[in-house]
């Protein structure tokens, strides 16, 4: 398999455990370099959420980290190539961002150097209930040729624990990028014929 780059970035959305799941799937894959970028409010984030040193370990995980006002880094150009991003989760803010093509920092700025160069860009949009802005916000993305992957979680495999549905969402993103290795999350494979007559 070839050596795949994917960019990771984290907004200030609920939601940063997914973000470090998805760091520690991707770091674990030898032949992939994992650029990483986060936002203030995401670093508030993953203290709130994922305890004091979240942010120190999410940033081992990465092969190169990225200074959010950095402007004028690596995944910033379009010569750079990537096999795909990841922004989970996805703020409202960020995704408006995207949308509008507003490049105002290094996370939109890459995010926006995916689509123009048509690769792959996932983002884990997390909010709710959803106004008319952001579902137009999320329907412009799809237009320029995003993914919008909310982290709603899947019940068919059966999860018991929130570790187990952030893992599944985290896999799904991954799937989504269409690296060159199996698919990570549990496929749906038709389960039971309904017992219900019809």
């Amino acid at each position: 398999m070839k050596l795949a780059r994917v960019v990771l970035g984290v907004s200030g959305a609920s939601g940063a455990k997914i973000a470090i799941r998805i760091g520690e799937l991707l770091s674990a894959v030898p032949d992939v370099e994992l650029h990483l970028v986060v936002s203030d409010a995401a670093k508030r984030t993953l203290l709130q959420e994922a305890g004091r040193d979240a942010l120190g370990r999410l940033e081992r995980m990465a092969t190169l980290r990225h200074n959010i006002r950095d402007i004028g880094a690596s995944i910033a150009s379009g010569s750079f190539s990537s096999a795909g991003m990841v922004v989970a989760p996805c703020s409202m803010r960020t995704l408006s961002a995207i949308a509008s093509g507003i490049s105002d920092n290094l996370l939109t700025r890459a995010a926006d150097v995916h689509l123009k160069e048509r690769r792959r860009l996932v983002l884990i949009a997390r909010e709710s209930p959803l106004h008319l802005g952001h579902l137009r916000a999320m329907a412009s993305v799809t237009e320029y040729g995003g993914i919008i992957l909310p982290p709603v979680p899947a019940f068919y495999h059966g999860p018991t624990t929130i570790e187990e549905i952030i893992d599944h969402i985290a896999r799904r993103a991954i799937d989504l990028l269409g690296l060159d290795m199996a698919p990570l999350a549990m496929p749906w494979t038709g389960g039971e014929q309904s017992a219900y007559p019809g």
